[in-house]
């Protein structure tokens, strides 16, 4: 440019270079990140499969310190750091070659004062350093964090029946915004230590220039600082500008791997199941099925035996039933043939395959007919006959699509008797050689159970010829085992066949002489004679219900739980199902096009003006700062030369360094304030969602699926609070930057305006074309992952069951399905941020090839500063652009987040949990009556009532046994009480009082239920108890004393604090039943509900617990929803209902005397046969007292 008669096309030579060079430049980088991409989701994928594979093999000390939430964290945001990390990489190590080389340059270029500018770079360094290492230690303490919320997510969204019925969302509500506030505070010191990371690294430039300028003018008065040197000097400086500004995101993103990976290292390091635990052969029919020979078992490596000194032989095709109490290893003896738990010493061998029943059904989120045929083909006639003997043809009648109706997650929309068959036909329907039977008839009506004894189990059963061990309670089967083993504390006291047993005189003996007279079940005499005939016709339906999942049949007419009018279809289709018939779960669905303006307004509406105008202040202050001491800059290299020197250089120094420095600290100022902006958005994005799930009513958790939840926990809340900041910062900042550099190439070449608008226009069009895709990929891409989540929990829980079939395969199989259908999602999102890359680059080039073209032209007008300024900083533009664009779209991509979190916020809500200024007395309900007016009720609108016109008046201090079959409306009494569902009529008073006007945390906390299925929290037994801290030790004790399991507890080396692990699963189902008696022991108010609260004990602890609630709540109204139809003859009333009416009300002497349906159902459970046998049993009494009713 200062070269008069320098020819123009040498002008026009070097401009076209600079733009093809650059265009080469792009393409070059732009396959690179391409193949660092593939190789980043090769790596995520294939650590996803590792964590799932290892999920299948972790022993059960493992499975104890690695909950659920962990691994869905492991999977959901360890894998996603691990990619980042390979994409970034590179930079760690090409920086430093990049800035050497650079740095070289300039020494050519500056000579010696080239020095000050490595120091600058090397002071710099170490700071950072510094700064990641302490952001890796706070990462890990988030992360932490987050691993304890997203724990306890999982827990209250598995027992969110539970919280409602006792009240306590409150109390998990605080736990929850306890580790959230935690999670924050990191995540704040983090954010700051970052934000002082981002200005040192972007003050970088000039702090290297301020250097090397000053001491360069300072050593030598002949040192001149004219264009060439400033702008090439510049150029330079601009080139260390990336490199510098992606260290701090390579380190930052590799010290999180670093995290990561410890945290990936540390669960595939888990202890495994041994292989060795138990010797699988190949079967014989000659020898024994199983073979125990002197082993004891543990559950942990170091943990005290679960069992002593078992020694069993159990010969092919015979049936062997386990006996004992509550806690005495009968589970634990079948996990020992499984291989569930430790061998200390000893063999186990078992020949053949395998087929398990556990205790507590693990049912799938698939069709009724995937869970029983559980991966094998469909054989149709073995597949009828397995579906008759497990009893479950009445119960496909009943749901809306037969056996292809959809089972909600952990068989939402089963009843628990119904479950059980259906985890008994899965086994059935395998063919094993070996049966394990873990109290599968617990959860089933008396008859129910004999049906399905005498067809599956017994002698006479489909698996008369297989080696059957059964675990059971019932003692009216015992005389048909070949086998009985008694258990006490983990050792086996006696075996033999029942006429050993009983002729032996010893505890055996003892404990079925108490238990027959009152509690044998059926009299073989009467039940067998009277003809299985006439059993199955009554079958029908009867099996009862619970209200922890209730569906009954009204509600699962309905199908789809989008509340669909159900109308009667034409004629012609009849044969036809409709399609979303027996749909329950929605589908994660995605929305369409691009988001919506409301979202970023509601998000930046969130953060709070002031924050925001002093950001966009800020960042206008630092980009003018930038801006003066850039034309400050070219105004020096213009000053003209007098005598080798120039003047004022101190000056001209003073005032340069005044400008970088203010802008380095605009540059903290900015970070921070959107730091704290965006911790303030997702603080209450948080509790929103928090706050919307957790008022949503039941039915709103029976059709969404827990896997959805998480993912908006687990994910989507981690986008918020890491993503968005981020995203934000680069995109404003090189948004600002730009703007710098439009206004620098139009000062020096006003004509570039021609060329710099269409660019613009073409630009918004790429740019607008790219985002509308991208953010359509990136919410199919989050929609398919919830499913991975819900598999993965899924096959946590069921990790057993799995095992012991041998599906492990098909699992692992199903879950790769399922992440390489996410990744098709992924995939094409970064190719098309490639294609938009590439297309940018272009158009910034473009530009760059302007401004030195028209500055050729122009060059007589142009002092040479002017032109250095506009033709350094134009080659900045292409950087700026791919930038802004990358940031703009992760932004936009993250606002999806924000999006998907906002979505629950207008489903459907509860009931105020409190009214304000209510005048509920305290001690309200004083006597404990309640009055059903004319009160009907039904699950979904459009459907029939479940409860027609109820009209039932409860004195105080009656204790009323509520019978019938399946579908009788008793669950949905319960339900009507508690408000878990709203009167569709009528209305219900507890003493006098409406309670649909008052609050619905008033109500639930001021009655109590002790439900069927116990869920226990993880966390201490005293906060499974009382989590309000609202009872003292004392009272705690009590409890725990009068339900029977003060010994356990002062056993346990930790007392009250014990803790419970996720889902209680370190106390047997039992005690977790126990757990909930002391619960409702503790609360003591006037009116308890019994759902059947006992189907899980063994006879002895039962009888104990009908005594304790007896003498504990005996002025308190009681409510039984009873199976054993014995534990209710000596109550006040029984009430018979059938298909939403009450059928029959009286003492239950008059309804026997009647002979009505209460007559029936006792002959049925066989409660009269035994009248010839005992004149003293209380029914004998009944029958021959009419009239006049025994004492409660």
């Amino acid at each position: 440019m200062r070269d008069e008669d320098a020819p123009l096309w040498k002008g026009y030579f070097f401009a076209s270079l600079m733009f093809f060079l650059s265009c080469l430049q792009s393409v070059f980088n732009h396959q690179y990140t391409y193949t660092c991409f593939t190789v980043g989701m090769r790596v995520k994928t294939a650590v996803m499969g590792l964590v799932y594979r290892k999920s299948l093999v972790m022993n059960s000390a493992a499975r104890r310190t690695c909950t659920v939430g962990e691994i869905v964290n492991l999977v959901s945001a360890d894998t996603q750091k691990l990619m980042d990390f390979v994409v970034y990489f590179n930079a760690v190590w090409l920086a430093p070659i990049e800035v050497t080389l650079c740095l070289f340059f300039l020494w050519q270029h500056l000579g010696p004062s080239a020095l000050a500018g490595i120091a600058t770079v090397i002071f710099i360094f170490p700071l950072n350093g510094f700064i990641a290492r302490k952001r890796s230690k706070l990462q890990e303490i988030q992360m932490k964090y987050m691993d304890g919320r997203v724990k306890l997510m999982n827990e209250i969204l598995n027992g969110i029946k539970i919280l409602k019925f006792y009240a306590w969302e409150k109390a998990f509500l605080e736990q929850v915004l306890g580790y959230r506030e935690k999670e924050l505070k990191t995540l704040k010191k983090s954010q700051i230590l970052y934000s002082v990371s981002i200005a040192s690294f972007n003050s970088s430039s000039f702090l290297i220039a301020f250097a090397m300028f000053g001491v360069y003018v300072l050593i030598d008065d002949k040192n001149v600082l004219d264009a060439q040197k400033i702008f090439v000097s510049m150029a330079l400086i601009n080139i260390l500008k990336t490199p510098l500004s992606q260290l701090p995101f390579a380190m930052s993103t590799t010290m999180q791997a670093l995290v990561s990976l410890r945290r990936l290292g540390k669960f595939l390091c888990q202890d495994e199941l041994k292989p060795e635990n138990v010797t699988r052969e190949s079967y014989k029919s000659d020898v024994d099925g199983v073979v125990f020979e002197n082993g004891t078992f543990s559950w942990s490596k170091d943990g005290p035996p679960c069992l002593k000194r078992i020694s069993v032989k159990v010969p092919c095709g015979s049936l062997v039933a386990v006996v004992g109490h509550v806690g005495s290893g009968k589970s634990s003896l079948l996990s020992a043939m499984l291989g569930e738990t430790e061998k200390r010493s000893g063999n186990v061998s078992v020949k053949g395959s395998i087929a398990y029943v556990p205790q507590q059904a693990w049912i799938q989120n698939a069709s009724l007919q995937d869970n029983i045929l559980f991966g094998r083909e469909k054989k149709e006639s073995w597949y009828q006959r397995v579906l008759e003997a497990c009893a479950l043809l009445p119960d496909l009648d009943n749901l809306p699509a037969g056996d292809a109706t959809e089972i909600g997650e952990k068989g939402l929309n089963l009843s628990g008797g119904q479950k059980q068959r259906v985890s008994l036909a899965r086994a059935v329907y395998r063919k094993a050689d070996v049966y394990l039977l873990d109290d599968p008839l617990s959860a089933v009506d008396a008859h129910v159970g004999q049906h399905i004894f005498n067809k599956v189990i017994g002698p006479k059963g489909i698996l008369r010829d297989k080696t059957r061990v059964l675990v059971t309670h019932g003692m009216s089967f015992l005389p048909q085992a070949d086998l009985i083993l008694v258990l006490v504390d983990g050792e086996i006291s006696e075996r033999g066949s029942y006429q050993e047993l009983l002729n032996r005189n010893g505890d055996f003996a003892d404990f079925i002489h108490t238990f027959a007279s009152s509690e044998r079940k059926e009299c073989f005499s009467e039940a067998s004679k009277r003809g299985s005939k006439r059993l199955s016709v009554r079958l029908s339906v009867t099996e009862y219900m619970p209200f922890s999942r209730d569906l009954s049949q009204e509600q699962l007419i309905g199908g789809d739980t989008n509340s669909i009018t159900i109308e009667p279809l034409p004629d012609s289709d009849e044969d036809h199902i409709p399609e979303d018939l027996g749909k329950l779960t929605k589908v994660d669905k995605a929305r369409i096009g691009r988001v919506k303006l409301e979202m970023y307004i509601e998000y930046f509406r969130t953060i709070g003006l002031p924050l925001i105008v002093s950001i966009v202040f800020l960042y206008a202050f630092q980009q003018a700062a930038s801006l003066s001491y850039n034309y400050w800059l070219s105004l020096w290299a213009d000053q003209p030369i007098i005598n080798g020197t120039q003047l004022n250089t101190d000056l001209k120094l003073g005032v340069y360094g005044a400008l970088g420095f203010a802008q380095g600290i605009a540059i903290f100022g900015t970070t921070v304030a959107i730091s704290l902006g965006c911790i303030i958005a997702s603080r209450h994005l948080h509790l929103d969602l928090l706050n919307n799930v957790l008022h949503s009513p039941m039915s709103f958790f029976e059709s969404t699926p827990s896997g959805n939840l998480l993912n908006r926990f687990a994910k989507e809340i981690d986008a918020i609070d890491n993503m968005i900041p981020d995203g934000l910062k680069m995109m404003l900042s090189y948004f600002f930057k730009l703007m710098e550099v439009c206004i620098i190439v139009l000062m020096a070449t006003p004509f570039a305006a021609i060329i710099i608008l269409p660019m613009a226009f073409l630009y918004g069009f790429i740019q607008s074309f790219y985002v509308a895709t991208s953010c359509q990929l990136r919410r199919l891409e989050s929609v398919s992952r919830s499913p991975i989540y819900t598999h993965l929990n899924e096959t946590v829980q069921g990790a057993s069951v799995i095992r012991a079939f041998n599906e492990q395969s098909r699992f692992i199989m199903g879950a790769n399905h399922k992440v390489d259908h996410n990744q098709t999602a992924y995939f094409p999102r970064f190719i098309a941020t490639r294609w938009l890359g590439v297309n940018l680059e272009f158009l910034g080039n473009g530009i760059v090839l302007a401004a030195s073209i028209l500055s050729v032209m122009a060059k007589g007008t142009l002092s040479p500063g002017m032109v250095g300024l506009a033709v350094s900083h134009s080659l900045q533009v292409t950087g700026f652009l791919s930038w802004i664009v990358r940031s703009w779209t992760d932004v936009e991509n993250n606002i999806v987040s924000v999006e998907r979190v906002k979505e629950y916020a207008d489903t459907p809500k509860e009931a105020a949990w409190s009214i304000e200024g209510s005048s509920l007395p305290p001690s309200w309900p004083q006597k404990g009556t309640i009055e059903f007016q004319d009160y009907g009720l039904q699950y979904r609108k459009g459907l029939e009532l479940a409860l027609k016109g109820i009209s039932v008046h409860i004195k105080e201090r009656e204790k009323i046994g509520i019978v019938g079959r399946t579908g009788a409306g008793k669950s949905s009494l319960a339900l009507g009480i508690f408000r878990i569902l709203e009167a569709a009529k009528g209305q219900i008073y507890i003493d006098g009082i409406n309670i649909a006007e008052i609050g619905l945390h008033d109500l639930r906390s001021r009655i109590t239920i002790i439900p069927q299925d116990p869920v226990l929290f993880s966390g201490s037994l005293r906060m499974n108890l009382d989590p309000f801290d609202a009872y003292t030790d004392e009272e705690v004790w009590n409890a725990l004393e009068l339900a029977h399991l003060k010994n356990f507890v002062s056993e346990l080396p930790d007392k009250l604090n014990h803790e419970c692990s996720e889902g209680g699963e370190n106390l047997s189902l039992g005690q977790r039943q126990l757990v909930c008696l002391a619960r409702a022991l503790l609360r003591k108010t006037k009116i308890l509900v019994l759902d059947e609260a006992t189907a899980a004990l063994d006879l002895e602890t039962d009888t104990l617990i009908q005594s304790t609630i007896r003498s504990q709540f005996e002025d308190c109204a009681v409510l039984t929803i009873a199976h054993r139809l014995n534990t209710i003859m000596d109550y006040t009333k029984v009430l018979v209902m059938d298909k939403g009416h009450i059928v029959e009300m009286d003492s239950p002497s008059n309804l026997i005397a009647k002979r009505g349906q209460f007559y029936y159902m006792c002959r049925e459970a066989g409660l009269f046969s035994q009248c010839r046998t005992q004149r003293d049993s209380p029914i004998t009494q009944l029958v021959l007292h009419k009239g006049k009713r025994p004492d409660t």
